[in-house]
């Protein structure tokens, strides 16, 4: 698939996580957020690393990527514990305020900015303030992993450039793992051992980082950080499809209208990165 399909591959991996993050929060009751977190990055780790078999980084300059780039990934998953007290749309239109004040950051055309105004104005309608007080604890936990998103975005572009294929994730995964599955084994404890469990946590990882991160090294070689910070404006709308699908989560009129705003937004950043020069191979930006 070429440069004009790339955008399409991220849209695939904004249904896949979405929704493996609802199949995620239906554990909850059982292992809690953080094993959750353990069992989605626990397997996902282990099944890149023996996908990809990566080397030890030799430089100093790598090792430093490689730890700032896991531990931007295992912060990330903050989005989970957030979700503990969070609507799972209302949660990931918070997380993506980060990625998209990168797009509009770092834009360099009045269209792209355009696009992140719109996108930035639904997640501001999205989760604009209601009747029913939201949980501050929450707000806090997505806010947070938002800003993990945009370091890694930003991360995973530079190590992209010094390290090939899919080796430096794999080994950022490897230590976001270390650093997230402790927590999750005192949470969770035994009943991450469960078959059912495991076997549910495997879907998770498959569709919440396996198979987003695949599409993505195909995909995002050649699409800037901008691009990709306004195309997972989606996200929030996916997220609300599939709580009210997965979760029975219920939106209200004025979120449906900024489910909207995001589509068009995301809608425009695809015809718009047609439109742009392709980018060195050496930029690949995906998501943990």
């Amino acid at each position: 698939m070429g440069e004009r399909g790339a955008p399409l591959l991220v849209l695939g991996s904004v249904v896949s996580i979405q929704f493996g993050q609802a199949f995620g929060k239906q554990l909850f009751g059982e292992v809690g957020p953080a094993g959750v977190v353990a069992l989605r990055l626990g397997i996902a780790a282990a099944v890149m690393l023996l996908l990809y078999r990566p080397a030890l980084p030799r430089r100093r300059t790598e090792w430093v990527l490689i730890v700032g780039l896991g531990t931007a990934i295992a912060a990330m998953n903050l989005i989970y514990l957030a979700l503990e007290h969070l609507s799972l749309g209302l949660a990931t239109a918070l997380q993506l305020l980060g990625p998209i004040t990168l797009a509009a950051l770092t834009s360099r055309r009045p269209f792209d900015l355009a696009l992140a105004l719109l996108a930035g104005f639904g997640v501001w309608l999205f989760h604009a303030p209601g009747d029913s007080p939201t949980s501050v604890v929450g707000v806090v936990l997505a806010l947070a992993s938002g800003v993990a998103m945009a370091a890694y975005l930003l991360l995973s572009k530079r190590a992209g450039a010094r390290m090939s294929g899919g080796s430096p994730l794999a080994l950022a995964l490897g230590w976001a793992a270390l650093l997230t599955v402790p927590w999750g084994i005192a949470e969770g404890g035994v009943a991450l051992l469960d078959p059912a469990i495991l076997g549910q946590g495997a879907l998770v990882a498959l569709l919440s980082a396996v198979l987003p991160y695949s599409l993505e090294l195909v995909a995002l070689r050649q699409l800037p950080p901008r691009t990709v910070g306004v195309l997972q404006s989606l996200e929030p709308a996916t997220a609300g499809l599939a709580g009210a699908l997965v979760l029975h989560e219920v939106l209200d009129a004025w979120q449906w209208v900024a489910l909207l705003c995001v589509g068009v937004a995301g809608a425009g950043t695809v015809t718009g990165s047609r439109r742009a020069p392709r980018h060195s191979p050496a930029d690949p930006v995906t998501r943990g």
